[in-house]
């Protein structure tokens, strides 16, 4: 006989970023780029410009390493999980020493300035220290996400489901 009973959950999501392009799409996207590239490359050579041609590369070069870092952040995510007398927020990749973040719900302030705002930030206070979270999402979904996590935390606190 089970006699642990496993607390409820009142709030469980997992916030990603909004997916990148597919990989071939960003692949079409640098052909396209270096070869426009190469034509102006081979244009300003003949006219005795040759110079301009390792710009042009590193312009594709640094292109390439964009999409790759884009495509690394959008592996991103983090795990939002509330009972009454937990708030963990575990990150993948995870941060260097940074193990889950655990909060106690009935201290957790969460602090969101101008959701208009793209710079805006989602911040989670707890005894004087801080824990930024979203910080991928669109302001829209990060203020929509912000509100639910409140009246979640509202219930673990008042002790309502």
């Amino acid at each position: 006989m089970n006699t642990h009973a496993e607390p409820e959950v009142l709030l469980a999501e997992l916030l990603k970023p909004s997916p990148t392009l597919p990989p071939n799409v960003l692949l079409g996207i640098l052909c396209v780029v270096a070869a426009i590239n190469l034509a102006f490359m081979v244009g300003f050579a003949l006219r005795g410009a040759w110079p301009v041609a390792p710009f042009m590369g590193a312009d594709v070069a640094l292109l390439a390493w964009a999409f790759r870092q884009s495509r690394i952040a959008a592996k991103r995510e983090e795990q939002i999980t509330l009972t009454r007398s937990v708030l963990r927020i575990s990150r993948k990749p995870v941060p260097s020493g940074t193990p889950d973040t655990v909060l106690n719900p009935y201290w957790v302030r969460v602090e969101m300035n101008d959701p208009r705002e793209p710079e805006n930030q989602l911040m989670l206070w707890s005894h004087g220290r801080g824990v930024r979270i979203g910080a991928f999402m669109p302001p829209a979904e990060r203020f929509s996400f912000a509100n639910r996590l409140k009246a979640a935390l509202w219930r673990a606190k008042n002790g309502r489901a």
